[in-house]
């Protein structure tokens, strides 16, 4: 193998054969033997980089200076055909009939705000051991007297009479009964005990020792409920709803009592969802009946009722067309399989003295029914605001069947790559090819 000639260093540098020289270094190192391949590594480098450049530009450019635009394609194909009515026909029916029709897309629509009041009539009477013959009115029943949207009808009770300030045997149970005061702590009470224990141990009864408590005495004893219901004639009382209604947006107003009521019609009324339904008055245990219930079962530990007025109206049509429809259903948990504190009830009392000015007083724990009136609608009106948006939100959807049919065309059927060279279509600029034809010429 025949050596490199040595480079003619003199020829540039002044001196034949001689090394140049840098000052104050000597003579320069020879390149080294693998320069050849790093400068080819970087040429390649700087190719694929001006590629790459290149094809960004490329890239920037289509995207600043083409344009595509939409290309018509008549496919005269029954299958696509077919699919592209089918899906024009379900779309047109869902925005006529759903959005236009059902809905009422046209109107601009408000909730309404809502006020109630309520009267309770009737009469019932008792016969008991305790409180012989009685009779009892809306003042005894109704407790309070008013309240929101709802009412308490007291349809049983406890009663426990001439209670004192004074000491007492509190009731049998686990962990009231004893033998002894060392059983009894001294001045002690819990949230189910009837008083403060006084730390002596007395007689309940014959049979029953028990800790003596301070307390209002006797206690009540509420283990047993009495069955059927003391107050069951409350089934026939009936509850007048006046009903006040207000829908802002459109300064409507307007009451379930309706105009063509009147003194004499209201005094006979009684609700019925065939021959009476925009009677305001309820029988209460209709009521309960119509929510698939039984008045005198739920009257003995009591519950919850709901009473629903619904108001709906269209008032693009005249203001009688506006009507209250009524529902009822219980509102309080009847699972048979969670039977834990069922019903409704709690405790009052009635305070007076007697000839010796001591405070005595009549505790009753009272279980009844609550009625909740729940009052809701809506009202709608037409608006051209609404009306615009829902017709182009259902022309917006009508291309959802050019997406659909292009997608079975271009990538489903048989002959989809003879479709998409028909669809697709790729021109240059007409002014740009003009100019390159009179250079070449």
């Amino acid at each position: 193998m025949l050596a490199a000639p040595a480079p003619a260093w003199g020829g540039v540098w002044g001196g034949a054969g001689a090394a140049p020289s840098r000052p104050g270094r000597g003579p320069a190192a020879l390149p080294a033997v693998g320069s050849a391949a790093a400068a080819d590594w970087k040429l390649r480098a700087w190719a694929l980089a001006r590629r790459a450049m290149a094809g960004c530009a490329a890239s920037l450019s289509d995207f600043l200076f083409a344009y595509d635009t939409p290309r018509i394609v008549l496919i005269r194909s029954r299958k696509v055909g077919l699919i592209n009515r089918g899906v024009q026909l379900v779309i047109l029916t869902y925005v006529i009939g759903w959005v236009f029709i059902w809905e009422k897309g046209y109107q601009e629509i408000d909730s309404v705000v809502s006020s109630t009041t309520t009267k309770v009539k009737g009469v019932a009477l008792t016969n008991t051991s305790d409180l012989g013959l009685r009779i009892w009115d809306v003042a005894d029943c109704v407790i309070p007297a008013q309240q929101e949207n709802s009412l308490f009808v007291m349809t049983n009770m406890i009663t426990t009479l001439d209670q004192r300030q004074g000491t007492c045997a509190e009731l049998p149970s686990a962990k009231t009964e004893c033998k002894s005061d060392d059983d009894c702590p001294f001045s002690s009470s819990d949230v189910h005990s009837s008083g403060v224990t006084t730390g002596r141990c007395v007689n309940y009864n014959a049979h029953v020792k028990t800790c003596e408590v301070m307390a209002w005495c006797p206690v009540e004893n509420d283990l047993y409920v009495p069955r059927p219901a003391l107050l069951k004639a409350t089934e026939n009382f009936t509850i007048l709803v006046k009903n006040h209604i207000w829908y802002p947006k459109f300064n409507f107003t307007k009451r379930n009592v309706l105009p063509n009521i009147n003194t004499s019609y209201l005094n006979s009324c009684n609700y019925d969802a065939k021959t009476n339904p925009y009677c305001p008055i309820f029988r209460l245990g209709q009521i309960v009946e119509s929510a698939g219930q039984n008045f005198q079962q739920m009257a003995v530990k009591g519950g919850i009722m709901g009473i629903q007025i619904k108001w709906n109206c269209n008032l693009d049509l005249a203001a009688s067309h506006c009507l209250p429809k009524y529902s009822f259903r219980r509102l309080d948990n009847q699972d048979l399989s969670h039977t834990v504190s069922p019903g409704y009830n709690f405790r009052f009392a009635k305070f007076y003295k007697d000839a010796n000015g001591t405070e005595i007083r009549t505790l009753i724990k009272a279980y009844g029914i609550r009625f909740d009136i729940i009052v809701f609608g809506k009202a709608g009106k037409f608006d051209i605001f609404p009306t615009m948006v829902n017709v182009g939100s259902g022309l917006a959807l009508f291309g959802v069947t050019t997406v659909l049919c292009d997608i079975i065309v271009l990538y489903f059927m048989k002959k989809r790559f003879y479709y998409r060279e028909k669809k697709y279509k790729y021109v240059e600029d007409y002014e740009q090819g003009l100019t390159e034809a009179s250079r070449t010429e």
